[in-house]
């Protein structure tokens, strides 16, 4: 099916150009989302006549996206979700999630802006790319964790196996901690060194007789 773009679409073709897609792409993307036009006679010729304002307009909205693209490139974005001990999920980290983590920060998005291979299913750091415009893209990263203090130490470069082994040594330690304690008190308990009372009331280990 050929298509005339309004836009530039990756791995398609720049504003103007006329390309080939399958129906199922143009129908269901392409076309709804205002990205291209059948090329027909028609429209071919109502494009060139609007190219120069379609470009200004394109060009207005690529410095907008530019400008929030250095606002946003590099931020981080704190994601609470339960977990098992080994760090999957119980769900996923989806566009919608990540649009809407996004915006609670301050910045507006739209799930369709953000650009992932496939749900998050682990927690941990991830990195996440943003489509603000079909020329500008900016990477964000999200912090999926099981709660902020758990994202603080993530934050700061500690993974969850990391975590892991130090709630694991910590544990231990306070286990070892109970038996010394434990084992003290009985080492005091057992420890009967002062002098014997004897019956009369004498200390115990004077065998001379009184005189």
């Amino acid at each position: 099916m050929q298509l005339i773009l309004l836009e530039r679409v990756a791995k398609l073709g720049q504003m103007g150009d006329v390309v080939d897609v399958k129906p199922g792409y143009a129908r269901n993307y392409l076309l709804p989302q205002g990205k291209a036009l059948t090329a027909s006679e028609a429209n071919v010729a109502a494009f060139e006549s609007r190219k120069a304002q379609l470009e200004a307009d394109n060009l207005e909205s690529k410095k907008e996206a530019e400008a929030m693209a250095g606002r946003l490139g590099g931020q981080q974005f704190v994601v609470i979700r339960q977990a098992s001990d080994a760090g999957a999920l119980y769900g996923s980290v989806s566009t919608r999630d990540a649009a809407e983590v996004a915006t609670e920060g301050g910045f507006t998005l739209h799930r369709g802006q953000v650009a992932l291979q496939a749900p998050i299913k682990y927690l941990g750091l991830h990195k996440v790319t943003v489509v603000l415009h079909p020329e500008v893209e900016v990477e964000i990263e999200l912090n999926v964790a099981r709660s902020p203090e758990e994202a603080e130490l993530q934050a700061a470069g500690k993974s969850i196996q990391e975590l892991a082994a130090e709630e694991e040594a910590a544990a231990e330690f306070e286990i070892q901690e109970l038996f010394d304690d434990i084992g003290g008190a009985a080492d005091d308990f057992g420890d009967d060194s002062g002098p014997v009372s004897t019956p009369e009331g004498r200390s115990g280990g004077d065998d001379q007789p009184d005189v």
